[in-house]
């Protein structure tokens, strides 16, 4: 029996808030929303951005008023939605109207009279350049005669053709939730993350881990672009043209297998099976698929996958603008007929001009199906096939190309096969790639709507998450999947608000690109993700909801093993519930721990049988069968 790797656990930062308990996905659909369901939403993302703390006795907001849930919604909710999600850029990263450069400056005599300076002595370069003379030297100055022509590089500045991004809540800053230690953004938004995500799960990692033997554990992540800020490659790259120095952790910590290293270090502790594989915009897919494939194989019981990724430094939203990908403020005044509207940035599927730059990071946590029941953990979907092709031959490699007609072709088989045509046609939704630019919504459409005339697919729902988070390059699917949870806990589909018209040249004959929040119900039983990234990286995942995997669970474990499952699911749900109040009522508790409890090696104990780690429960076996047995 294949085992199937199931979701009972997630978390997250992003544009949309705190991904656990729902709120990030809820923050998509709010106005479709029961008045409660608003109003508790609301109150977390006022927690996150620091509007309100809970002093254990109610709600207080920073000037000591104290308010109810509902009051938390009626004072900030404005603020909340002018401050979440795609707008445009805030001053907390940089300053968009005035973003340093540096200018070629042409400095020399005036025909034949030299040019006389004075600058510090301690910053006269060596050896000097061509034309230069020291004249002489009083009080730490030095007088120089310049009498050929010199470049020298001025420091000046610009306004940045790109202010629209999907950037984290106004107000929440990872950095202060734990010793961050001059971490990269990205690394700091994966601790962050991650703990979210365990905590999420509702069941101590101890107790978690105590179940399994080290090496049946898995972790997956990475980063698409490295740690390009200050403190990672970026600052790394730029220190010695600023006149600074390379630090001892720039280089180390802009590695892009950063995200999972980190992970282990810092998180879970853990000395299991690791891994980050990139495949650009579907680099999320990708890792899914290394841990989706470890349960099915039985290699590994429980995975924890994400991305981190934080491109919002302008060196970034440069190189993307140069490769006209991205949604300039002129291209959107154009299309907005004079002013830019920042909020509507990300238009997938309608007339748009480029896509949106985000910030996020996303994580969950996998086991198989057997492991869930035995934990009493609680089952948010099931994953049971990622699928990853190639395109070929391409002429310019940013380009898309065939290998997603293969992605999404096979994903839809696979759910074919394991639920029928019907529950194909008549009961999923597509999570689009949906990038907002010009090209995308012709290809990608295309291949949604070949795709539903080869299965007999009508009225396909079609939504895009980018249109409210924008493109987080990296973590792109993941933010996909964080919605298609949501989807199946409240049964709303969220509409591309963004968009107010369908393109004319989107193919649609078989599709439903759904502009307005649709109730899917107990129609949305499978979801597929689909991801297109530069080069040829697609990949496409289909992901079952949490009615269709305990049906296919109950089938395989009975009745009997269900009930008991349900009994320890109370206490699950209960400490889940527990963190999401703890984290509504005031900062997020990250998981950090720098340091602790290291493994003395030293006390490390290994026969030919097994190897005993100090303070890890469990042995690693050695008795390994022979896979090779009839060729020896």
């Amino acid at each position: 029996m294949t085992p199937l790797p199931v979701i009972i656990g997630f978390g997250g930062i992003g544009a949309a808030g705190r991904s656990s308990g729902f709120h990030a996905y809820r923050r998509t659909v709010l106005d479709s929303l029961p008045a409660a369901v608003q109003a508790r939403t609301l109150r977390a993302l006022a927690a996150m951005m620091g509007l309100v703390t809970h002093d254990g006795s109610g709600h207080v907001t920073p000037d000591g008023t104290r308010l109810t849930e509902a009051e938390i919604g009626t004072r900030f909710r404005q603020h909340i939605l002018d401050h979440t999600l795609i707008r445009r850029l805030e001053r907390q990263y940089f300053d968009a109207d005035r973003m340093s450069v540096q200018l070629n400056f042409d400095l020399g005599p005036d025909g034949d009279a030299p040019v006389v300076v004075t600058t510090r002595s301690s910053e006269l370069p060596e050896p000097l350049p061509a034309g230069w003379r020291v004249l002489g030297n009083a009080d730490g100055r030095t007088r120089i005669e310049i009498s050929a022509p010199t470049d020298l590089r001025i420091e000046s500045h610009r306004r940045l053709a790109v202010q629209s991004a999907g950037q984290l809540p106004t107000g929440f800053e990872p950095a202060a939730l734990y010793a961050s230690r001059f971490h990269p953004r990205g690394l700091q938004m994966t601790i962050v993350a991650a703990s979210d995500a365990v905590k999420s799960v509702g069941i101590d990692w101890r107790t978690l881990i105590g179940k399994l033997p080290p090496d049946a554990i898995s972790v997956y992540a990475a980063s698409a672009m490295a740690q390009l800020d200050q403190h990672g490659t970026g600052g790394m790259l730029q220190a010695r043209l600023r006149g600074g120095r390379v630090s001892s952790k720039q280089l180390p910590l802009g590695l892009n297998t950063m995200p999972a290293d980190f992970v282990n270090a810092y998180v879970l502790g853990n000395v299991g099976c690791t891994g980050a594989i990139a495949g650009a915009c579907a680099s999320f897919l990708y890792n899914l698929r290394l841990a989706v494939e470890d349960i099915q194989s039985g290699r590994r019981r429980l995975a924890v996958v994400g991305n981190a990724e934080a491109p919002l430094v302008p060196e970034v939203i440069e190189g993307y603008y140069a490769m006209s990908a991205l949604a300039t403020d002129d291209g959107l005044a154009r299309l907005d007929g004079g002013t830019a509207d920042y909020r509507r940035a990300s238009r997938p599927f309608g007339e748009n001009c480029g896509f949106v730059l985000g910030e996020s990071g996303q994580y969950f946590v996998l086991c198989d199906d057997a492991l869930a029941l035995e934990l009493g953990a609680d089952i948010y979907g099931a994953v049971p096939d990622v699928f990853v092709n190639a395109d070929g031959y391409k002429k310019s490699i940013s380009s898309p190309g065939p290998g997603n007609y293969i992605t999404l072709a096979k994903a839809v088989a696979a759910a074919r096969s394991l639920l029928g045509n019907d529950a194909v046609r008549t009961r999923s939704f597509v999570q689009a790639h949906g990038s907002s630019t010009p090209q995308n919504r012709v290809t990608e459409s295309r291949i949604f709507d070949e795709v539903a005339k080869a299965f007999g697919i009508h009225d396909w729902p079609v939504t895009a998450i980018k249109a409210f988070v924008g493109h987080s390059l990296a973590p792109a699917s993941a933010d996909q999947l964080v919605n298609t949870l949501g989807v199946f806990h409240d049964g709303i589909l969220p509409g591309i608000k963004t968009t107010q018209e369908i393109a004319a040249d989107v193919h649609r004959e078989r599709l439903d690109i759904v502009l307005k929040d649709v109730e899917l119900g107990d129609r949305a039983e499978v979801a597929f993700l689909n991801s297109k990234g530069f080069g040829g990286n697609n990949a496409t995942g289909a992901v079952l909801s949490p009615a269709v995997a305990l049906r296919m669970i109950e089938k395989r474990h009975g009745v009997q093993a269900m009930t008991a499952w349900r009994d320890r699911l109370e206490t699950t749900r209960a400490a889940a519930t527990a963190w999401d109040e703890a984290c509504c009522r005031g900062p997020m508790q990250t998981i950090y721990r720098f340091g602790d409890d290291l493994v003395d090696e030293n006390a490390i104990e290994i026969d030919a049988h097994s190897v005993r780690l100090p303070g890890i429960p469990n042995e690693v076996n050695l008795d390994l069968p022979n896979r090779y047995e009839d060729m020896t």
